[in-house]
């Protein structure tokens, strides 16, 4: 699969190789929380315009780079104003996040409990993420919206994830703290 070249690229790839080789998932995922954080707040990760626009109607999710070697994923989510998205996980996969332009607002979730397909959820923490901000999901710490409440502008994330994410777990409110789970097939905005 042919993914396109952006400013910063060889070096974010050499920076992650090194970085999934440390061994525990708390160290792999520091240390790639690192490297997103340096190379954005010094500008030396940047992505072309074709790959920033929004996309009508949701989030746009853009391939950056699939790792054959070591299976991890680059992959940059345009938010346009006022998108974000449900409750959801990672299905169990580590991520690290970092804004890469705008600002965007992570809200953590904790789970209560489960009856079948019904989960309980409490809002726990929003943070307020600014360019250069970064910050990790390790499983079972997963449950999270991302939304950019600008109004008038587009924001853009960059995440790593520890495999390339085919489906999430969507939680659909029903009041009360109660949400519904189904699964969401994903894939890559054009």
């Amino acid at each position: 699969m042919t993914t396109p070249a952006f400013e910063g690229r060889q070096e974010l790839v050499q920076r992650l190789n090194q970085a999934v080789g440390l061994g525990p998932v708390e160290e792999v995922t520091k240390s790639v929380q690192t490297t997103l954080a340096e190379m954005i707040g010094q500008q030396r990760l940047r992505l072309p315009e074709e790959l920033t626009r929004p996309v009508e109607g949701s989030y746009a999710r853009r391939l950056l780079y699939l790792s054959e070697e070591h299976g991890y994923v680059v992959v940059a989510m345009i938010w346009g104003p006022s998108q974000g998205t449900a409750l959801h996980d990672h299905d169990g996969v580590w991520c690290v996040e970092g804004v890469l332009q705008g600002q965007i607002d992570v809200t953590q979730y904790a789970h209560l409990e489960e009856a079948g397909d019904r989960w309980r959820f409490e809002p726990e923490k929003t943070v307020t993420a600014g360019v250069g901000s970064s910050g990790t999901l390790i499983p079972p710490f997963e449950y999270h919206t991302i939304a950019n409440h600008l109004a008038d502008s587009s924001s853009v994330t960059v995440h790593i994830y520890a495999h390339e994410l085919r489906k999430a777990h969507i939680f659909e409110p029903e009041g009360e703290g109660w949400y519904r789970r189904t699964v969401r097939e994903l894939g890559y905005s054009n």
